[in-house]
């Protein structure tokens, strides 16, 4: 989709009611649906990331991160850029500006908060993950902290809106075991988990934004 068409529904997406979990149990795994844990009562950690819509060769792209492989529950996985909540953040937003400049180098300034999204409590590492929808209205030289991200990916807006990459794939557990979950398929990649049910909600709300102008 043109970015400059996709300026034009920013107003409308701004007022979109959010699906929240209607969304998030699209692509969520089933242990996960059924057990609905009361989170809070774990005292999870908090963190935010910035799902950044922006520019490239005047399409519209959301940008994604492979993380590099370490020891943690998130090795490895595909993921908006963010990270946890620190004392000196003012608010949530302020932790995905951050932690954005430092994972792929796009400074706050260049940037703007348009939506808060439904928070997503991630179970194996204890966090809650606040996401954040954020324009950059200029094309976008990423700059990786090589200390943390393996890979850039670059998704078109009009490929997440596409219903053919959303598959079920098969996922190693921490048991030797294994599950099987929906995903979305994204070039090589599988996107699954927290970053998965996050899209799911942007998707929808993309979805009823378009239509409504269409």
């Amino acid at each position: 989709m043109n970015f400059q068409d996709f300026l034009q529904f920013v107003p409308q997406f701004i007022s979109a009611e959010l699906p929240a979990i209607d969304a998030h149990v699209k692509m969520a795994p089933l242990e996960r649906i059924m057990s609905k844990p009361n989170y809070k009562d774990s005292l999870p950690r908090t963190a935010a990331v910035l799902m950044l819509c922006y520019p490239k060769q005047e399409e519209t792209h959301i940008v994604l991160i492979v993380r590099n492989e370490y020891e943690g529950v998130h090795s490895a996985q595909i993921a908006f850029p963010g990270g946890k909540f620190e004392e000196d953040d003012t608010d949530f937003s302020n932790t995905a500006l951050r932690e954005t400049f430092e994972e792929v180098g796009v400074h706050p300034d260049q940037l703007e908060i348009i939506k808060s999204f439904t928070e997503v409590y991630i179970p194996p590492s204890n966090f809650v993950v606040h996401p954040f929808f954020g324009l950059c209205r200029d094309e976008i030289r990423f700059i990786p902290d090589p200390s943390e991200v393996a890979q850039i990916i670059e998704l078109p807006i009009s490929t997440l809106l596409n219903d053919s990459i959303v598959v079920e794939t098969e996922i190693p557990t921490s048991e030797s075991t294994s599950i099987v979950l929906p995903a979305f398929k994204i070039e090589n990649h599988i996107v699954w988990g927290a970053t998965a049910m996050m899209l799911s909600e942007l998707k929808e709300v993309l979805k009823v934004t378009l239509e409504a102008k269409l």
